[in-house]
């Protein structure tokens, strides 16, 4: 197999310039070409998670499940087809790197399977003739198409890439001019159909048949179709993600890695112009301190991004990768490395259990990861993402290499000149920033290696052997290392990998967060079993990190830092100082403990701040399924009744063993979903409701009139944490509860509501 067919699929395209491209599909050649997973040894933090994701997800995922909605249509859900093909997709990839001979049987199994599904006419969906081409039909086709061309290009198999024909031709013979209407043949303003652009672009570059390519170019038409989602328009005039469509993250993106994919083989500036302008606004305004982006599955408005709830779908962290990735192989620029690190390091990795058993949906960035086995979009999404990594770590470019990420590996590849190269990393990064790297040529051979020099970094020192030029180390860009090598040439590079603590800006503002060289680091319950909540603990910003130790815990590395914590004392509300220990947000949360990036700040703690009821019982109606807290005084975290059933009646309470005083409740809104989280005040307004004795009975004090006149359908402008104050006199209770008719938005089968926090006070 040559390594042009690997890349394909990869969407990799022509990336080791082997002059193998198909009758020149090709007419903008990448400035950094990734290399196979085949070429890439790994060990160590990165080379586990690879490892347990092909051994414990890949080889472990039913048969029946991925190709069920085929063989018995309909399929049980819109876009159950989509996981075979996402399924191929990463155990290419994985196999690639591994050469697990138990995988390629099962991948040979499935795809045989799956053809054997496909109509005479191409179609291979999971909707029946008289649903065909509605909701996510299209969609599936995508990753039908993306599955066959993955596994034709890593096997050479031609039944695959027969069936791929199949589909190319069926999807011209159905849409397009006089046709049916792409963009009303799928969700999100269309972009889930015309998303189909990325493969129908391996198609055309495995067959050079240009009528794959004028399929493509007619999904651009259509995007500015009056009924169509104008991304490429509304990017440049915009340049905004979230002003464009509908703002759906996940569609978007995979439509901009098809227009890069589109851009190489016809050049045209401003396919490549908005997924560049996308990528920098989504940096600049939309990206957590992770690496990952969206919230409820959306871009949100500049800066918006809570740390809890529906916070980056994995569906969207990888297609982010994926889109950065198109980007550094297209420019070349370290920048998109420095993303791409970013991501995997940490929203990546965090969403992935470190067993590689499960993944998350979402991913907050506190309370607990909601890691789930379910076949989901999720959970087929993320291990391709894992599985990528290798690609990512080298790439080719004209004069020579780079190197991308560290970590100890091992490399074997051809440069341009012919030279046949091989570079050994011996370094412990990520968790020490000294690289070792030993080149040999097998031949004298003249060439520049490229080091990336992380945006992290403080400052680095590089060295070697006599004979070579080393350009000056700047964070946030390659370094030059230029000569001519031959066997047993050594470069050291030295990064400073200082913790650094990292001040929060807009909704982060008075927090901090720390960092450890490309590791984001949270506090987590399981290595601080004395901390009640996370939220009552407060470090001092030093932007140094000069406070911060690391340590072996049973093996792991860990990492302290001195701290208050909130405590009560002798009955009392104080503060105690403590050492508060963290790990990395990829593996924080791990065994389902509670963990947490952004800290307290010193100076934005104190325990006036707090409540009597701070270190209160809290109890819900129902257990719903976010398990934030709505008693420690942060209304980013929050609870939700949501169970899928409707109810009459919600509330929230938090008790104490012994009455205190109290005259003024504060209530906090949680969140604010399209199918309820709020309160229906057309009857009522909620209710504030105190318990005088733990044997008592509830008795209602006070109402919250000042809640927004509500109904089961709308939230009346509802902001997340919303806060509603409500005073009455001074009484003693040992119980404190919000009750009130739970809202089902848009669908009225079920309801629920939400609270971000419950907090009575005494006020003098």
């Amino acid at each position: 197999m040559d390594n042009f067919r690997f890349l394909l699929l990869t969407g990799l395209v022509g990336v080791i310039g082997m002059g193998n491209v198909a009758h020149g599909a090709i007419i903008v050649n990448d400035k950094q070409k990734p290399l196979l997973p085949s070429q890439v040894k790994m060990s160590g933090f990165l080379h586990e998670r690879m490892i347990n994701n092909e051994k414990n997800w890949l080889l472990k995922r039913p048969e029946d499940v991925l190709l069920g909605g085929f063989q018995r249509r309909p399929g049980s859900h819109p876009w159950i087809g989509e996981h075979v093909g996402k399924w191929l997709h990463a155990s290419c990839l994985a196999r690639s790197y591994t050469g697990d001979a138990e995988l390629r049987k099962k991948m040979d199994r499935v795809v045989k399977a799956l053809l054997a599904t496909q109509e005479p006419d191409g179609y291979l969906g999971t909707y029946t003739k008289d649903e065909r081409w509605t909701s996510w039909d299209v969609w599936v086709h995508k990753y039908c198409l993306i599955g066959l061309m993955s596994y034709y290009e890593f096997t050479g198999d031609k039944g695959a890439l027969k069936g791929a024909q199949g589909i190319g031709d069926l999807l011209i013979a159905t849409f397009g001019p006089g046709k049916r209407d792409i963009i009303a043949s799928g969700t999100h303003v269309g972009m889930a159909a015309t998303s189909v652009m990325e493969p129908m672009m391996y198609l055309y570059n495995a067959t050079s048949d240009k009528k794959y390519l004028d399929f493509c170019e007619y999904l651009v038409k259509a995007y500015d179709q009056p009924n169509g989602p104008k991304i490429i328009s509304s990017l440049l005039e915009k340049r905004s993600v979230h002003e464009t469509a509908n703002g759906k993250a996940y569609e978007m993106m995979s439509n901009l890695v098809g227009l890069c994919e589109l851009y190489r083989c016809t050049g045209n500036e401003k396919y490549l112009r908005a997924a560049e302008i996308a990528w920098q606004d989504i940096v600049a305004n939309r990206m957590y301190i992770t690496g990952g982006t969206s919230l409820g599955e959306h871009f949100q408005k500049e800066h918006y991004l809570p740390r809890t709830g529906a916070v980056s779908e994995t569906c969207a962290t990888v297609t982010y990768q994926q889109l950065t990735l198109e980007l550094l192989r297209l420019t070349g620029e370290s920048k998109y490395a420095d993303v791409v690190e970013q991501i995997i390091y940490n929203h990546l990795l965090g969403a992935q259990k470190p067993t590689g058993e499960s993944f998350c949906y979402f991913t907050p960035l506190e309370g607990k990861k909601p890691y789930t086995a379910d076949i989901c979009c999720c959970t087929s999404s993320g291990p391709r993402g894992v599985a990528l990594i290798p690609a990512l770590a080298y790439g080719i470019r004209d004069d020579g290499i780079a190197v991308n990420l560290y970590g100890h590996s091992g490399v074997s590849l051809n440069i341009p000149s012919g030279a046949k190269v091989e570079i050994l990393q011996e370094t412990d990064y990520p968790f020490d920033g000294k690289v070792t790297l030993r080149i040999s040529a097998e031949k004298a051979a003249k060439f520049t290696l490229y080091l990336r020099i992380p945006n992290w970094c403080r400052a680095a020192r590089i060295s070697g052997s006599k004979g070579l030029e080393f350009g000056f180390p700047k964070p946030g860009e390659y370094a030059r290392i230029a000569g001519t090598w031959d066997e047993g040439k050594t470069v050291i590079l030295d990064m400073d990998m200082s913790p650094e603590m990292i001040a929060g800006e807009h909704g982060d503002k008075g927090l901090v967060a720390m960092r450890y060289g490309p590791f984001v680091l949270a506090a987590d319950t399981a290595l601080n079993p004395d901390i009640e909540s996370l939220n009552r603990v407060a470090v001092e910003y030093q932007r140094t990190g000069s406070g911060i130790r690391a340590e072996k815990r049973d093996g792991t590395t860990v990492f302290s830092v001195p701290a208050l914590v909130m405590t009560p004392l002798a009955e009392k509300r104080e503060l105690k100082p403590t050492s508060l220990y963290l790990m990395t947000f990829a593996d924080a949360g791990a065994d389902g403990s509670q963990f947490r990036i952004w800290l307290r700040d010193k100076s934005s703690l104190s325990a006036a701040d707090f409540s009597p009821f701070s270190f209160g019982k809290e109890s819900y109606s129902r257990e719903g399924n976010v398990e934030g807290m709505i008693a420690d005084g942060d209304a980013s975290s929050f609870r939700v009744t949501f169970d899928g059933k409707p109810a009459d009646e919600d509330w929230f309470a938090v008790t104490l063993k012994k009455p205190v005083k109290v005259n003024r409740v504060v209530y906090a809104h949680g969140r604010t979903f399209h199918d309820g989280g709020w309160f229906d005040a057309s009857s009522g307004k909620p209710k504030i409701q105190i318990l005088r004795k733990p044997e008592g009975e509830w008795e209602t004090i006070a109402e919250l009139n000042s809640y927004p006149a509500t109904t089961a359908t709308d939230s009346a402008g509802l902001r997340d944490g919303q806060e509603f104050s409500v005073k009455f006199p001074t009484v003693e209770a040992c119980g404190i509860r919000i009750l009130g008719k739970p809202a089902h938005g848009d669908n009225p089968k079920q309801s629920f509501s939400s609270c971000a926090e419950l907090q009575p006070f005494l006020d003098k």
